[in-house]
């Protein structure tokens, strides 16, 4: 089966191959675990999960390392932790419990390795050093900061900086917040290591700077990438052959094509004399919620464990595999309106695959045509089509999306007892709806038997009242 990726470096749909057929190494940011993960925060933690299912289902299940990070190091931990007046481990400790419990409902794969930003001072220290060291990043006031002007000037085999976002140096510069600092040579210069205010974490810095400090955003992922995806797992990074740093895929959200992906690609390329750090990046599209942006200002602000755990969205919980499905539905790299409408087809198109499956357990190969269409940039949408004609493969072809792990039985019963049934209050609203029926106000009727549909109460009106059931 051939499988054909886009590249967001090349602008392109290329066939994919493996830089060793016996190892596929694919690397994607994950969360800053400052706050509950948001239903966008989702997106890329689900199809990079299906990503990994098909290369785990192509290459063999022990020939792929899938590594996703964990940001524990930053300025929002750092507010956020002041705020809520604990230690900065006890919140990124406590934040991550609930994104892993999070994720795991939602039908994902454990990732081989998820490492901390923590973990690795000791490899950004050494990619800083050599930056120094090689003319691509200098010391100002306890700060070390990378030079885009300087890789440009470079030559030998560098790739352009802003080659990721197709965007010139200029173009960058008048679409960024640009942080104006006076220990800058040049106003797109960023930060690789800082140093700490007093209560913030710290370590010795790089580069002799007798002031302790931290990194900055962008050197985590170069560090953390190069320790876990290049031939030397536990050791320093030592290797400077090219074609030995570079891994299989890179991927993430669009959002962090620049300045996140562009400075990873610059510090590690200058770092380690490469042309490329990862062979193909990969990036999913945005998500709005109801048509507009997701916002706290506007109130649409949703988590992954909001949408789980409480009625808030849509008047019910929604299960895991719900929200997979409705994610799913969407091309990955197109944008995504996340809507309750598209949670209530997602479920309603669950329930006639669990009933169709019956009691099955897990078995069988996935159907030719849905590996196909996944094999084709991850075309879910197609996929999805696949299934409602996949038949006696339906479970086993499912799996390869990460939907239908349960038993009809057991799809059942979860849905029952997500059910939060106030029985008084639904009688009451009957009553109420009865009322307005009397006075023919039919628009509250017709309000109170929708509202009661969302929680998934079907009335039945018969000459002798109006009866109510449980249709989920």
């Amino acid at each position: 089966m051939a499988l054909r990726l886009y590249n967001t470096l090349t602008r392109s749909k290329e066939d994919f191959s493996p830089i060793d057929p016996a190892h596929v190494r694919m690397y994607v940011c994950g969360p800053t675990v400052y706050d509950l993960a948001h239903i966008g925060n989702a997106r890329p933690i689900i199809v990079f999960d299906v990503l990994y299912r098909l290369l785990r289902a192509i290459y063999g299940v022990g020939a792929v390392t899938y590594v996703r990070n964990i940001t524990d190091v930053d300025d929002k931990i750092n507010a956020r932790a002041a705020e809520r007046d604990i230690t900065i481990r006890e919140l990124t400790e406590g934040t991550n419990a609930v994104f892993q419990s999070d994720v795991r409902a939602l039908g994902c794969l454990d990732p081989d390795v998820q490492p901390r930003a923590t973990e690795h001072i000791a490899e950004m220290h050494d990619i800083i050093e050599r930056l120094v060291a090689k003319g691509f990043a200098y010391v100002a006031q306890d700060h070390v900061l990378f030079s885009p002007a300087a890789m440009d000037a470079a030559n030998g085999k560098l790739p352009r900086y802003g080659k990721l976002a197709n965007r010139s140096l200029d173009e960058m510069i008048a679409g960024a917040r640009v942080d104006v600092a006076p220990y800058k040579r040049d106003a797109t210069d960023f930060v690789l290591w800082k140093p700490s205010k007093e209560g913030e974490p710290s370590w010795p810095s790089p580069c002799g700077i007798a002031t302790e400090g931290r990194p900055g955003w962008h050197i985590e992922c170069s560090a953390m990438s190069w320790k876990r995806l290049i031939t030397d797992f536990a050791g320093k990074i030592t290797c400077d052959a090219a074609d030995e740093n570079v891994f299989d895929i890179h991927g993430g959200g669009i959002d962090l094509v620049f300045p996140h992906h562009e400075n990873e690609i610059a510090q590690s390329c200058c770092a380690f004399d490469a042309s490329r750090m990862a062979k193909v990046w990969m990036h999913n599209g945005f998500l709005q919620v109801e048509g507009e942006k997701m916002s706290k200002s506007l109130g649409n602000f949703v988590t992954i464990n909001e949408l789980l755990h409480t009625t808030n969205f849509g008047g019910h919980k929604w299960h895991g595999e719900v929200l997979r499905l409705a994610m799913l539905r969407t091309h990955y790299r197109q944008p995504i309106d996340w809507t309750v409408k598209a949670l209530e087809e997602a479920e309603k198109t669950l329930d006639g695959w669990y009933a169709a499956i019956g009691d099955t357990q897990a078995g069988g190969e996935a159907a030719n045509a849905v590996r196909d269409a996944l094999a084709d940039d991850l075309n879910t949408v197609a996929a999805i089509a696949e299934l409602h004609k996949a038949g006696a493969s339906l479970k086993a072809s499912a799996h390869l999306l990460g939907l239908l792990q349960l038993t009809n039985s057991e799809w059942l019963a979860l849905k029952q007892a997500d059910l939060t049934i106030d029985k008084a209050q639904i009688e009451q609203l009957i009553a109420a709806r009865l009322a307005a029926r009397a006075a023919k106000n039919w628009a509250e009727s017709d309000r109170i038997r929708d509202e009661l549909a969302a929680r998934g109460i079907a009335l039945k009106d018969s000459k002798d009242g109006t009866t109510w059931e449980v249709k989920r």
